[in-house]
């Protein structure tokens, strides 16, 4: 019975996993969360494989941007929209893996505190709450947006060229952070990565805060998803690879990860393509995260937890 207990609980946080690793909702806030309701921990290896499920969902489903990005680093071409797009991610990584490092410690003792928690996603609620109705956003088919990457001369391309870049697999249009028509530049992608580090703490959303900061620094909803999503692999494998050291990941784990996967995969197709198509979509999980911290504080004082 206890094992049988035991499979449910991690089939259930392997589902949770799935959804909340993209949902704007704070992954590591719900595994905390979870994981006190159902009274199991499966461990740091368990977390791991969690983690690396929904890490190849977003290479499955931006595999094509993903061998782009970095052919075109490898080349050394930092100019191309793809080069540029991978140094702007690069950027981005910098500032919550830097301070994850150096406050490693600091960072894994908030998640044994459910007060943290509480905190965490009633300022996620906020600040999606701000993104939602902080203006209208761009939208992704509007024809007069510029690319933020760099400001290519159309007239110069190659035939080849042209119909590559009309695919628009890693471009990313909006109004820019210096005003309507500049592009997103290392500027732009430093300040979602400062962003980024306050989702170090459970409760506080990594792509609610990188999202909603593309947001707001002049991205549209699609691209903002996207660069949010791209952003998220060097951060989930580093933390991945710091944890696990020189360890090999258990065969026996494999359904975890194959679960996180699957569950992952599918939030990211409804995320990206319909249910944040719209800016003003946020609030429903800003609505959702506050209503999550005020249960946990009533939890907290009623069974004094």
């Amino acid at each position: 019975m206890v094992f049988e207990n035991e499979i449910v609980s991690s089939l259930i946080i392997a589902i949770v996993q799935g959804l909340t690793e993209w949902l704007p909702v704070s992954s590591s806030g719900h595994l905390v969360l979870f994981e006190k309701i159902l009274q199991y921990r499966g461990g740091l290896m368990f977390d791991v494989a969690l983690h690396f499920g929904t890490l190849m969902a977003v290479f499955v489903y931006f595999g094509a941007d993903i061998v782009d990005i970095i052919r075109e680093l490898l080349m050394g071409k930092l100019e191309s929209e793809n080069g540029r797009l991978g140094l702007l991610i690069i950027v981005a990584t910098i500032p919550a893996a830097l301070v994850g490092f150096l406050l490693k410690n600091v960072f894994e003792q908030a998640f044994s505190s459910l007060a943290i928690v509480a905190v965490g996603f009633a300022i996620t609620g906020v600040f999606l709450l701000i993104v939602s109705i902080g203006g209208k956003g761009t939208s992704p088919t509007r024809g007069h947006a510029r690319n933020n990457w760099e400001d290519t001369r159309r007239a110069t391309r190659s035939p080849t060229q042209k119909y590559h870049n009309n695919k628009s697999r890693s471009v990313l249009r909006g109004d820019g952070i210096i005003g309507k028509g500049k592009r997103f530049g290392y500027l732009g992608a430093l300040l979602v990565g400062i962003a980024q580090i306050f989702s170090l703490f459970p409760g506080v959303s990594r792509s609610g805060a990188t999202i909603g900061s593309g947001l707001l620094l002049g991205l549209n909803e699609k691209n903002a998803v996207k660069f949010s999503f791209l952003m998220s692999i060097p951060i989930i494998f580093g933390a991945s690879i710091l944890t696990i050291g020189n360890q090999t990941l258990p065969s026996n784990l494999i359904w975890a990860t194959l679960v996180s996967f699957i569950v992952g995969l599918g939030t990211i197709h409804l995320l990206y393509g319909k249910m944040l198509a719209k800016r003003k979509n946020l609030k429903w999980f800003a609505v959702y995260a506050l209503l999550l911290a005020v249960g946990i504080g009533v939890w907290m004082v009623v069974f004094r937890v």
